[in-house]
């Protein structure tokens, strides 16, 4: 059997009387609860290899950096050495390997005192490295002859942007013609 709904009256009442639940407090912010974390973190783990990868240059000089890259950090168990292993774009592995010694003080220098002790050298294809392209020459531009041989070849175009996008492309196809 279907209870009836109780009236607007009742309802009140029933709220009135009734106690409701706690409203919930929102969680800390994630920042401060991760704080202590990561300080405990980075004391105990310190930087890591993609601060090393992405200042190698800084760090080894150009020369190296040019034949070498950083693969990975592997820490030593229980307090054993820890090592660098470094991929050496092939028949330079000789001259990297004699300059085993100044590349560790270097890396130590950067990452903190002792914190490689080893250097294990890999032979492999370095990974497409993102340094800006030359510079680009500055063609001359045309000479005022061809500027106005162009212009009339354009006249009849409405003006607008296309117009100016052809001029564009006629200037540069002269003087790359030249």
């Amino acid at each position: 059997m279907r209870r009836p709904l109780p009236s607007p009256e009742e309802a009140m009442r029933i709220l009135t009387a009734k106690r409701t639940r706690p409203v919930r407090r929102p969680p800390p912010p994630l920042g401060r609860a991760l704080n202590k974390t990561l300080r405990e973190f980075d004391a105990r783990f310190g930087q890591g290899p993609g601060a090393l990868q992405a200042r190698w240059r800084e760090v080894v000089g150009p020369e190296v950096a040019k034949r070498t890259e950083p693969v990975k950090l592997v820490k030593g168990r229980n307090g054993g050495p820890s090592s660098l292993e470094i991929r050496v774009a092939g028949p330079s592995a000789a001259i990297i390997q004699h300059q085993a010694h100044e590349i560790l003080a270097r890396v130590n220098l950067f990452l903190g005192a002792e914190a490689v002790q080893k250097l294990r050298i890999v032979q492999g294809p370095l990974r497409a490295l993102a340094e800006p392209p030359p510079p680009r020459k500055r063609l001359a531009p045309l000479d005022a002859a061809q500027e106005a041989k162009l212009a009339q070849d354009l006249a009849d175009a409405p003006d607008g942007p296309l117009k100016r996008a052809l001029m564009a492309l006629g200037r540069g196809v002269l003087r790359q013609q030249r």
